[in-house]
């Protein structure tokens, strides 16, 4: 099984093809998503340091289009995590947590 590894955080293995959000989430990561993981919100947004996990897919880019997030953004490795299945190691930092944003999590994603 593969693990992920949260930066300033835990490592924890996964279940392959799990969503990463989910991951995060039932691993005491306060990851926001407040579209339930529909990639409309763009809250869910990890920034991958390591793995094999740097395409953006159309869905996403739409998103992040959406919101007026630039491509350099994209560029610098940020992904949704709503968006990944994970399928090997990975390292990530998180962009926005319940922590950082003072707002609560939204509805579980569904996987």
């Amino acid at each position: 099984m593969p693990y992920v590894t949260v930066v300033g955080g835990d490592t924890f293995e996964v279940e392959m093809g799990k969503k990463l959000v989910l991951a995060l989430e039932d691993n005491g990561v306060n990851i926001l998503h407040r579209c339930g993981g529909n990639a409309i919100c763009t809250t869910c947004r990890v920034e991958v340091l390591a793995g094999d996990y740097l395409e953006v897919t159309h869905k996403e880019k739409n998103a992040f289009a959406n919101k007026g997030i630039d491509d350099l953004l994209i560029d610098d490795c940020l992904r949704l995590s709503c968006q990944i299945r994970v399928e090997g190691d990975i390292t990530v930092r998180p962009i926005m947590t319940v922590e950082n944003s003072g707002k609560p999590a939204g509805p579980r994603p569904v996987d």
